[in-house]
């Protein structure tokens, strides 16, 4: 079976500036991947080739078994379900929780681009329900709290039945009890035999869900380590991505990473 994503040395080159460099990277089917790295390290660029908004300047890219420049870029995008700052902020605001959902079929934003029946609003709105926000189905996404939005973002990601689902920090900006309730969320949907393949990007190794299986490190666009979460995530891989002296310790199925006290 072909792997769901698969880089081969791909570059990204933005105003003149290397983004990424020679990125070479496979997810295969049951994998969770999480992709972590400091600011500026390319994680977003990566997911945004990933999920086809942006085509790499060398390299090449293969998509749930597609080779990217040879797609229909329309066709394939409902086939990827993606949760992002960015696609959040192109959601319009008066467009309801549902239909920020249920337009995820067609991969648009907008629910009267396309012709939707009423099997189409009931998944939607099971989904909604499955990650808690059921009841603010009618309300308009753009009176959601932070961390709402977000959960109303990964029901998004499976309306379409996706094949690959791609989350770009969800739980940036959260609170404690925010961010722990996604994180008890995000659990599920990867322990959860029937999601497919899923990459995650974060900053912090304590916002990594149980039920990962994989990480990418990233540090200045290029590959620090990859694979199995237990042999990337230690303290000298990671030191060497963020230039800390990194200690890290993972308990009770969570990860966290401090400083060294010096002296």
């Amino acid at each position: 079976m072909a792997a769901a994503l698969e880089l081969d040395q791909v570059s990204v080159r933005i105003d003149g500036r290397d983004v990424l460099g020679d990125v070479s990277w496979a997810v295969e089917d049951g994998q969770r991947w999480v992709v972590l790295g400091p600011n500026g390290s390319g994680k977003t660029t990566l997911l945004r080739v990933a999920s086809l908004y942006l085509h790499p300047t060398a390299g090449s890219v293969r998509v749930l078994g597609q080779v990217v420049g040879r797609l229909d870029v329309r066709a394939m995008r409902p086939r990827i379900g993606l949760a992002s700052a960015a696609l959040a902020n192109q959601v319009r605001p008066q467009v309801s929780a549902r239909d920020a959902v249920m337009t995820a079929r067609f991969g648009a934003l907008e629910a009267w681009w396309h012709t939707y029946e009423d099997t189409d609003r009931a998944r939607a709105e099971a989904l909604l329900d499955r990650f808690g926000v059921g009841d603010h189905a009618d309300q308009s996404f753009g009176t959601l709290s932070s961390g709402e939005r977000q959960r109303v973002q990964l029901a998004r990601t499976l309306m379409a039945e996706p094949e690959l689902v791609l989350l770009d920090e969800p739980t940036a900006g959260l609170d404690l009890g925010g961010r722990e309730d996604l994180l008890v969320r995000l659990t599920d949907l990867a322990r959860d035999g029937t999601t497919p393949p899923l990459v995650l990007v974060t900053h912090h190794v304590d916002e990594i869900p149980e039920g990962f299986t994989h990480a990418l490190v990233l540090a200045a666009g290029r590959v620090v380590a990859q694979g199995p979460l237990d042999e990337v995530i230690t303290g000298s891989v990671l030191g060497e991505a963020f230039g800390l002296d990194l200690e890290v310790d993972h308990r009770d199925g969570r990860w966290t990473a401090r400083a060294r006290r010096s002296g």
